[in-house]
């Protein structure tokens, strides 16, 4: 996508999106010159604390696909992907159609580029939809027709918010969003949540960060303390292991915890309301 004569309509391909910019972690081409510049300065800035932002993307999704083959073999069939992101590899409905054939999903993402992929992909499965939503309104992507005739909200379902809520910088936001959607859940459905968990980063470090996604689509970026993070599981219940580094949520390669619970990174769990 070098060319900017190839960006859907609406779209200003010199505004970095994170959408595109995950893409461009995870070693997709689906990416602008700005959105590949804006990783690159992110990725040096993950270089300067020791870590690797592509495998640190590349565990974050680990995680999701880990997360939605426990709920498929567990017998939920029902999920809403909220900031679904690009398409790439084992996405969410080919994981969850794999363990659970006829398993239904919802994508929601604001960005029309993830938009135009998407709905091109998945114009062949009839389990799968597409919509525009907004993180920030959860309540609007419940109650759109359209999900309502896909997702039987009586049953079982589970929510992803997978790495997105961290572009929520207000944390009375947050807080309200992660409200919302625990409101939403029937008994027997899930939340699966991750999200950059600030430790002892330094400040300076903080502000970059701050800086580089204050210039995107998203228009800020959050790591948040362990104990908040876990708030947003209030009222449900936090499946083995609890809230962990993504790379030790039930690892196919066994993969111990850290002691240390001062360094930064992207932390993950699953909850099930009762």
């Amino acid at each position: 996508m070098d060319d900017f004569g190839q960006a859907p309509a609406g779209i200003d391909p010199t505004v970095p999106s994170v959408a595109r910019m995950y893409d461009y972690y995870l070693g997709g081409k689906d990416n602008f010159p700005a959105d590949r510049e804006a990783a690159e300065k992110m990725l040096a800035i993950g270089r300067q604390m020791g870590n690797d932002g592509r495998e640190i993307a590349r565990e974050n999704r680990g995680f999701l696909g880990r997360a939605v083959r426990h709920l498929a073999e567990s017998g939920v069939t029902q999920f809403v992907d909220i900031g679904a992101g690009l398409p790439t590899q084992e996405n969410v409905h080919q994981v969850a159609q794999r363990h659970a054939p006829g398993a239904r999903v919802v994508y929601v993402d604001n960005d029309p580029v993830v938009l135009v992929h998407a709905r091109a992909l998945l114009a062949d499965n009839p389990d799968t939809m597409v919509m525009s939503g907004d993180l920030r309104d959860p309540d609007a992507i419940f109650d759109d027709p359209a999900v309502r005739a896909h997702i039987d909200f009586t049953r079982p379902f589970a929510v992803l918010m997978v790495a997105v809520l961290h572009f929520v910088p207000e944390d009375e936001v947050a807080d309200r969003i992660a409200a919302s959607v625990r409101e939403r859940l029937v008994p027997g459905g899930h939340l699966v949540l991750s999200h950059i968990h600030k430790g002892d980063v330094q400040e300076e470090v903080v502000e970059a960060s701050k800086q580089v996604y204050s210039a995107t689509s998203s228009g800020g970026l959050a790591g948040r303390p362990l104990a908040r993070i876990a708030s947003y599981f209030d009222g449900l219940e936090m499946l083995e292991p609890g809230l962990v580094p993504v790379q030790a949520w039930r690892p196919d390669v066994p993969w111990e915890v850290p002691a240390d619970t001062s360094r930064s990174g992207i932390v993950g769990a699953v909850g099930r309301k009762h």
